[in-house]
This record gives C-alpha cells, sequence and structure tokens, in this order.
C-alpha cells in the first residue's frame, strides 16, 4: 500500500487486517510484519467465528473505508481460504499485502515477508548442536534476517495501481 498510488488511495492511511477466526488459543493470528510503519496505523477487523459467509461483509467492510487497503495475516483460515479473499480483495480494488507468495501467484497483489529457504537452512545449525549434546533450551532465538517482495503487476493494473520504478526495482520477484 505504501508507495503505490490510486486517485483517492494515494497515502493510504486507514488499513484493515482480516485475521479470519480465533486460533485455538484465543487469539486472532496477527504478526508483526514490518510494513513500513503501517502496522501502528493498522485497525483490525476480526470476525470470532468467522465461517466462509463471513469473508465478504468483512471485506467489504475495509474496502469501503476511504483509503483503505488490506493486510491479510499467515493464518489457517486465511491460506484455505486464499481463492476466495483474493478474489473479494481484487474484486473491490483493495489493495492488499499477503503472508505468502503462493497468494501472488494465485492473483494477489503484494508478498512481503520473510525469505522461506533460509530458515530451514539454519535450523540443520541447531540439530548439529542440539545432536552434540546442546539443550533446545539454551539455544538463541532467531528473527529471520532476509525479507523479500514479490509484486504482481496484471494485479496492480486491474486495480487501476501504479507501481513506482523504485518499488519496482526493490522487489525480488515481479509477475507480469
Amino acid at each position: 500500500m505504501a508507495g503505490f498510488a490510486q486517485g483517492d488511495r494515494a497515502g493510504c492511511d486507514a488499513r484493515g487486517c482480516y485475521a479470519g477466526p480465533r486460533n485455538a488459543t484465543g487469539n486472532w493470528p496477527v504478526f508483526g510484519y514490518p510494513l513500513a510503519g503501517a502496522v501502528a496505523q493498522v485497525r483490525r477487523k476480526p470476525d470470532q467465528r468467522a465461517p466462509t459467509r463471513e469473508i465478504e461483509p468483512a471485506i467489504a467492510a475495509i474496502a469501503h473505508t476511504p483509503n483503505s487497503g488490506l493486510i491479510v495475516t499467515g493464518s489457517n483460515f486465511a491460506i484455505v481460504h486464499r481463492e476466495l479473499i483474493i478474489k473479494l480483495a481484487n474484486q473491490y480494488k483493495l489493495p492488499a499485502v499477503y503472508p505468502l507468495r503462493m497468494f501472488i501467484v494465485a492473483g494477489g497483489l503484494i508478498y512481503y515477508g520473510a525469505e522461506a529457504i533460509e530458515p530451514h537452512k539454519r535450523a540443520a545449525g541447531y540439530v548439529d548442536r542440539i545432536l552434540k549434546g546442546e539443550k533446545p533450551a539454551n539455544l538463541p532465538v532467531q528473527a529471520p534476517t532476509k525479507y523479500e517482495m514479490v509484486i504482481n503487476l496484471k494485479t496492480a493494473k486491474a486495480l487501476g495501481l501504479e507501481v513506482p520504478p523504485t518499488l519496482l526495482a526493490r522487489a525480488d520477484e515481479v509477475i507480469e
């Protein structure tokens, strides 16, 4: 959303986060993605028991808010219903950031998140240290160090968005 320009959506200042249903712990699966400072202004519109029929009203409510965009979480609910969520976000011309690359391949606008392979490579080092006798509780927790961005230009055009060249240059992959 930041960096995109579209008529009255330029300078997107209202954001919606569709979190889907609560998970087994009773919490909404919303994670702190580093979205260029956008997180501080996120207004969540969670549905406590969101069956599929409640996805459209939730996305429509976000879309009808002036200058809005959508942040989709990496919940199992969102992954299972990704095609519907993408279809509705695009139908309502709602710029959206998705949690996984697979959303962009399926027609979503933009993915920004931790690179998927690096944590698995680092896991091998943890296994080695555990097999050599270190206690897992003594191993440091490591955050991702590499992030990637994938932009779907076909979707951007369909939404009437102009993607600035500087953002395209920063993208790790551009789907045309």
